[in-house]
């Protein structure tokens, strides 16, 4: 499936244009929809603070045992599970490093194939 590389604000240029993909994010009754970085160097989904709040996930310090590394590697995280739906793929359960900061981007890990001179990318479900 084919996404078209995406900004999030109107002062931004195509140069500042990202691999972000639409979703919803499911757990229980709540659901989100929301967008989410393709990063294909990614070992773990992330996922922001405010986004498991509003998935109706408490904190709980005492399980924040998920070291991260490179940008993140300062968060705490602990593990939250999600159904994401993309697209036409079908529904998945999705493992999120839930990271104890609201500036943290969603970050999802997919196969990936990368169309840069055409604004454009493709995902796979890893498999």
């Amino acid at each position: 499936m084919r996404f078209k590389y995406s900004i999030t604000s109107t002062t931004q240029n195509e140069f500042d244009s990202l691999p972000r993909i639409p979703l919803i994010l499911r757990r229980g009754e709540r659901s989100i929809e929301t967008l989410g970085l393709v990063d294909s160097g990614a070992t773990v989904n992330v996922l922001p603070y405010e986004i498991g709040l509003q998935l109706g996930a408490i904190w709980d310090t005492r399980k924040a045992i998920i070291q991260l590394t490179g940008n993140l590697s300062n968060l705490q995280a602990m593990a939250l599970s999600a159904t994401a739906q993309i697209g036409d793929f079908a529904s998945t359960e999705l493992v999120f490093a839930w990271v104890s900061s609201p500036n943290a981007p969603l970050i999802l890990e997919f196969d990936v194939c990368f169309y840069r001179s055409k604004s454009e990318f493709e995902v796979k479900p890893k498999s």
